[in-house]
């Protein structure tokens, strides 16, 4: 499998050199030559497979022969070593619980096996490289957990100062070793510009040997696919494909699931649930796309205003947004809206989401009852205990403290704190070791 960029001005690459390089020197995202059709008896076969195999069975025609067969297995099986549980809330309405890996976010998954791809293929490298991430919340703490005592790698984290949750900021901040963490005063959309320059300066790039962890790196993005194909494998209602409600902010998952549907996968419908951040929302609504600044919300980790992976979705489509807009919606959820959404969950349903799980419950209801007969899923991408001040506040109930996360509080915090500048990352870059 062969990788083009999607600003068209980059020679094709292997998954190798995309997962190395990070993004494509013309600023555009990798995306895969031809997307993978699966064989009906894929799908026949589900239900009862053990994952690793079919987890096997979705990325190895991604992967090539860059990876052996026998290694691409043992990543994989060590990348979805947890449950991702699909619940019932109501007749209509299930929850698929993506946050049950080791940092309790869904991007536990992408980083476990991005990582695990990226020690493999630094092993005979005779440079250290860099990877430099931008989060909005739990991207950084599940890269710092995935990279953490990687030989041969270390890793440089930005965060939006006052933006995280203080278990996010916590795990962020509390790694050492090889982890980096750098609080800028700014937005999360402003720590990813920084990191996107970063990618393009020439200087900066002869010093140091850079990567992203961010979704825009194909090890991370294509990964995510595989939570739709665990949830099928639970979903009962052979007869009805599901709609997926998916809490969207830089779009890299959604942006998966889709690429899983385009695959072969039975999906009826997808929504990409948004704050109040709704540049997508507007683009389906206008077919006009028009990136803004940011904004802050309760659901802090889908606060982005010029959402990365959005590019890809166009490509999964062909550019076609008829057809697009035909498998896609984008629904809005305000602040006040996702608060009611948490304790509707919560009293009625006895569910305590966190507010992203909030609004992707709150977007497939809504669109489920303008299409009576569809049932659907949403996703739980954060363990409620991430904002926990935040849930307690809202719905009344004490957040159960994981051990792990206790363990966490305690730990000493290090960070460096930084204005919006990408002269003052460049600097700070070139002063670590090589």
């Amino acid at each position: 499998m062969n990788y083009f960029s999607t600003s068209a001005n980059a020679p094709l690459v292997s998954f190798r050199e995309a997962c190395i390089k990070g993004q494509a020197p013309d600023r555009g995202l990798y995306f895969p030559q031809y997307i993978p059709q699966l064989p009906v008896s894929f799908f026949q076969n589900m239900p009862g497979q053990p994952v690793p195999e079919m987890a096997m069975q979705v990325m190895q025609p991604y992967i090539g022969d860059d990876i052996p067969e026998a290694e691409l297995y043992s990543i994989l099986n060590e990348t979805v070593n947890f449950t991702v549980p699909l619940l019932p809330i109501t007749a209509s309405i299930d929850v698929l619980e993506m946050f049950h890996g080791r940092t309790l976010a869904f991007k536990d998954l992408g980083a476990r096996f991005m990582s695990r791809c990226l020690g493999y293929f630094v092993k005979n490298m005779q440079r250290k490289i860099t990877v430099l991430v931008a989060t909005s919340g739990d991207t950084g703490g599940a890269v710092a957990d995935g990279f953490l005592g990687v030989d041969g790698v270390q890793v440089v984290i930005l965060f939006p100062s006052g933006k995280v949750s203080k278990v996010q900021e916590k795990q962020l901040t509390s790694m050492g070793e090889n982890v980096y963490a750098l609080e800028v005063e700014g937005s999360f959309d402003d720590c990813q510009q920084m990191v996107k320059s970063a990618f393009m300066d020439s200087q900066l790039n002869e010093h140091l040997f850079l990567t992203s962890a961010n979704s825009i790196n194909i090890a991370r993005w294509l990964p995510q696919q595989l939570f739709y194909f665990i949830a099928y494998q639970q979903w009962t209602d052979t007869e009805n494909a599901p709609v997926i409600a998916v809490p969207s902010g830089n779009f890299g998952n959604i942006c998966a699931g889709l690429l899983a549907m385009k695959s072969g996968l039975p999906v009826r419908h997808f929504i990409a649930a948004c704050n109040a951040n709704d540049t997508v929302p507007d683009f389906i609504a206008t077919e006009v796309y028009r990136a803004r600044q940011s904004q802050s919300t309760l659901s802090n980790a889908m606060d982005v205003g010029d959402p990365s992976n959005f590019i890809r979705i166009l490509k999964i489509f062909n550019g076609d947004i008829s057809a697009l807009k035909n498998k896609l919606s984008a629904i809005s959820i305000s602040d006040k809206e996702t608060a009611d959404a948490m304790k509707e969950l919560y009293q009625e349903y006895g569910y305590l989401a966190d507010p992203h799980g909030a609004v992707g419950y709150l977007a497939l209801k809504k669109y489920l009852m303008n299409n009576p007969g569809y049932k659907g899923l949403f996703a739980e991408t954060a363990h409620p205990v991430k904002f926990f001040d935040t849930v307690e506040q809202i719905t009344g109930a004490a957040v159960c403290m994981p051990a792990q996360v206790e363990e966490l509080m305690k730990r000493n915090s290090f960070s460096n704190k930084m204005k919006v500048s990408f002269e003052g990352l460049k600097d700070y870059l070139i002063s670590l070791p090589v």
